[in-house]
């Protein structure tokens, strides 16, 4: 092939020469040809730690086309995903999408478990969506047997088996309750249920007409689901162990066939028998080969669901301590390195959902588990646990060893004494949306409350309330930055802002961020809490609960 050569020949090396030494002419300087400072901006706003389709997976099911559907709680939404891609496109989005489990029905029809809500929701063929059962707190686990009999369990906030009219014309019948904690369960061929009993480590037979229960197998650490292949064979996620094993029903005999990491939440056959995990830590869909126990990534992502933080400077370098819920992680402010901290299932932790470092000291707290947690980020232990709590949505350490709680749930400031934990005393109320909080010296706290639009100052002696800033929409969590300031989410703007803790103004640093995820019916006020973290430099750290992702905004 002929190239012609014209008179553009030998211009490139001149092109890049000026655009690299700005460009100069004969007789003197001259501006170079592409100016390279752009218009300019007060700050940057990157991805420290990029996203993902999800806020947390745990069930798995597949559909009669041999389509991946998955559910996620946190994130109130119900996906359907591409084995090969990962690619993930949402079905049911928020309030009803709410799916700890999901299992089609004879007629195509999908039913799944919210257990935030304690509801049972069925999508029509049509795509009509109703409620089938409500009143049912930590409803769990559903399945259909072959004949069309629809069963859920109740786990963590109640401890039963129901049969539930498919129809939802008559009321649902109490199978068994007591039972240990019946988690992901499958029926064999026969009509028999199979399932996990997850606070006794067994697997068990039950008799869904009488209730009976007798156990097939035993030696887990956290068995989690259980899947019938085609061929009848009982497959069993074992969550603390991070193993799959196969059972034989018959003798209880237990066959290694994969070894995946801690944190599996729920497993599903697809119609070739190809075997799919999903682990709620790493936010991860899986595919494990069960002859070789090989496995492959279908999605994953570094955060599950990303809520408060704070920072600490360690050698010029900023340290993001988050609270992931399933994890406890601390993610490097330069590179964006991930490290966990605390691995949720393998690691015992009260799933931190908002975070505050006070030295050597970290204070989480967590309403999903309604516990507030001490941790010695020195010594890797954890120095105290606090638990019959009302929705904990922040906790900060005081300078006497006490904890004070912002407890949403009892719309109030608590505090805990930490020689007595038993002594507890409420410093303010009528608290109720409470969001997050930071110290404010030694002697006041600052807090957030959402529904007021407004960041308060709380002496911790009277109770007394100061509006810093008021008409806010739906503030949530702030950090005081170096200089006094203070950085705060205000998420119904979705944008973050620098108040003056002394004048009140505001100013906006950084717009159209994704913040600001619907919560829950039942939830507290802030849900997710989207936290905000100051560096030692001024360098602002912002949790993202729509991408689940981590910004960092720099000063230009």
């Amino acid at each position: 092939m002929r190239v012609r050569r014209g008179a553009c020949h030998g211009r490139a090396p001149a092109l890049l020469l000026a655009l690299a030494v700005g460009g100069a002419a004969q007789g003197g300087e001259a501006p170079p040809l592409v100016d390279f400072t752009g218009t300019g901006s007060d700050y940057l706003v990157q991805f420290l730690v990029p996203g993902a389709d999800f806020l947390s997976i745990h069930g798995l099911t597949f559909d009669r086309d041999d389509h991946l559907l998955v559910g996620s709680v946190m994130g109130q939404a119900i996906y359907t995903v591409d084995t090969r891609s990962g690619e993930a496109t949402q079905l049911v989005g928020p309030p009803r999408g709410c799916a700890d489990d999901l299992e089609f029905g004879p007629d195509g029809s999908l039913v799944w478990t919210s257990i935030l809500t304690g509801e049972v929701f069925v999508r029509r063929p049509d795509g009509s969506i109703s409620v089938l059962a409500d009143n049912l707190p930590g409803a769990n686990s559903v399945a259909f047997r072959d004949d069309g009999r629809l069963f859920v369990t109740q786990v963590l906030w109640g401890d039963a088996l129901w049969e539930l009219d498919p129809a939802g014309k008559h009321p649902p019948r109490r199978v068994a309750s007591d039972l240990g904690g019946l988690n992901g369960f499958d029926f064999d061929g026969a009509g028999h249920l199979y399932g996990p009993l997850i606070y006794q480590g067994v697997v068990v037979r039950i008799d869904v007409e009488t209730g009976a229960v007798s156990t097939v197998a035993s030696g887990f650490g956290l068995p989690v689901a259980v899947n019938f292949d085609s061929r009848g064979q009982l497959y069993v996620a074992d969550s603390k162990l991070g193993r799959i094993v196969r059972v034989d029903v018959t003798s209880g005999e237990q066959t290694l066939v994969a070894t995946v990491d801690t944190a599996i939440d729920n497993l599903a056959f697809d119609a070739h028998d190809r075997l799919y995990i999903t682990n709620m830590v790493d936010n991860a869909v899986y595919a494990v080969n069960t002859r070789t126990g090989a496995t492959r990534t279908v999605t994953r992502s570094r955060l599950s669901v990303p809520g408060g933080l704070d920072v600490v400077t360690v050698d010029g370098v900023d340290q993001v301590y988050l609270g992931d819920l399933f994890a406890f992680r601390r993610i490097d402010g330069d590179s964006g390195a991930v490290h966990v901290v605390r691995r949720g299932i393998r690691d015992p932790m009260a799933w931190p959902m908002a975070v505050n470092v006070q030295g050597d000291l970290i204070v989480t707290a967590s309403w999903f588990t309604d516990a507030v947690e001490v941790y010695d980020r020195v010594q890797d232990t954890s120095r105290a646990v606090y638990h019959d709590l009302a929705d904990p949505v922040d906790a900060v350490l005081l300078a006497n060893g006490d904890v004070l709680v912002a407890e949403q749930g009892h719309g109030r400031l608590l505090r805990i004494s930490g020689a007595a934990p038993g002594t507890r005393t409420v410093v303010a109320e009528g608290l109720p949306g409470l969001a997050a909080m930071r110290p404010a010296g030694a002697d006041a706290v600052y807090v957030s409350d959402v529904l007021g639009g407004a960041l308060l100052r709380i002496d911790l002696a009277s109770g007394a309330r100061q509006v810093v800033a008021g008409g806010l929409d739906h503030p949530e969590g702030f950090d005081v930055a170096p200089d006094g300031s203070i950085v705060l989410a205000e998420v119904g703007r979705q944008r973050v802002v620098r108040i003056d803790p002394r004048s009140g103004q505001v100013e906006a640093i950084a717009r159209n961020l994704a913040l600001g995820y619907p919560g829950a019916k039942g939830t507290p006020a802030g849900y997710i809490q989207t936290g905000v973290g100051v560096g030692a430099g001024g360098d602002i750290y912002v949790s993202s609960d729509r991408t689940t992702a981590l910004y960092k905004i720099t000063a230009q």
